[in-house]
């Protein structure tokens, strides 16, 4: 079978899943080079000839920078001949934006979603947010848009334990996801109510269900300034639980998050490597490989 692409075009901040990305669909590895100048300014070289069929695999994660350099070598690629381009963006980003809450606001899920649509013919990710949005392709309009999940790899990790975990979704916008994680895996779940007062401020409010003694593992998609996961944590000691760990899609993790999870009492922290961190459990490439061969 010919690979679905004739090169994986990777970036130096997220190079090794990119290259388990192309060894997993039996593609060429290469790499787009970035140098930044002192004023901010990106210069973007790709590696020549450009082939027909190319992929990029970056994640985008803190995204201002690679957004701009991503489209830049989309447009270069384009220039220099490129027939088909694919982008696997395991975090995608601007996603939450999806409508205006106040006049003025832009609507970044929709302006960023056509720009990518504009130079890509297939996006690819994982566990997007797109609580208010049906499907991807609403909120990037390409040919193929591909919303994968990582419920599979997660429940197979959590599965493996022989602690038979409590798995907790922090929150009414994690029932669905933590559900299908459960069921996978085999393991009982619930859900807790979560009440937001502003960016770092939650209070948590957890289902009737007795935890004393218990093992019970927080499940989100997205772990930012982990004040949701702290409260529940909280919460959850307070109401007895034996151990409580974290496992998540994206890693974010911004500013001191891990150590207001660490001070609440989070035990491990799980991740996929949609975003390199130090807590990546679950390599993510398998689960790409295998869409984009069946897309």
């Amino acid at each position: 079978m010919d690979p679905v692409a004739d090169v994986v075009l990777g970036f130096a901040d997220y190079h090794a899943p990119a290259q388990r990305l192309a060894a997993a669909l039996g593609a060429a590895y290469a790499e787009v080079e970035v140098h930044r100048f002192p004023d901010g300014e990106s210069r973007v070289r790709l590696p020549t000839p450009v082939p027909p069929r190319v992929l990029f695999c970056r994640s985008l994660d803190r995204p201002n920078d690679k957004l701009v350099e991503l489209l830049l070598a989309a447009a270069t690629a384009r220039e220099l001949g490129a027939a088909e381009l694919a982008l696997v963006a395991p975090y995608l980003c601007y996603m939450r934006q999806d409508t205006a809450f106040q006049p003025g606001e832009a609507v970044s899920q929709r302006i960023i979603g056509r720009e990518l649509a504009r130079c890509f013919d297939t996006v690819a990710t994982v566990d997007p947010h797109l609580h208010r949005t049906p499907v991807l392709a609403d909120a990037v309009p390409v040919p193929r848009a591909l919303a994968l999940s990582a419920a599979e790899p997660l429940a197979a990790l959590l599965a493996a334990r022989d602690d038979a975990p409590l798995l907790l979704g922090p929150d009414e916008e994690s029932a669905q996801w933590v559900g299908a994680i459960a069921r996978r895996a085999g393991l009982e779940h619930a859900v807790a109510a979560k009440t937001r007062s502003g960016d770092r401020a939650v209070a948590i409010e957890l289902p009737t269900l007795a935890v004393t003694g218990r093992a019970v593992v927080l499940v989100d998609d997205v772990a930012s300034t982990g004040r949701t996961l702290a409260e529940a944590c909280r919460a959850l000691h307070a109401a007895g639980a034996a151990r409580v760990d974290v496992a998540v899609t994206h890693a974010l993790f911004a500013g001191d998050a891990l150590a207001v999870l660490a001070e609440a009492g989070v035990g491990e922290v799980l991740s996929t490597d949609s975003i390199l961190h130090g807590s990546n459990a679950v390599e993510l490439a398998p689960l790409f490989a295998a869409a984009l061969v069946e897309a």
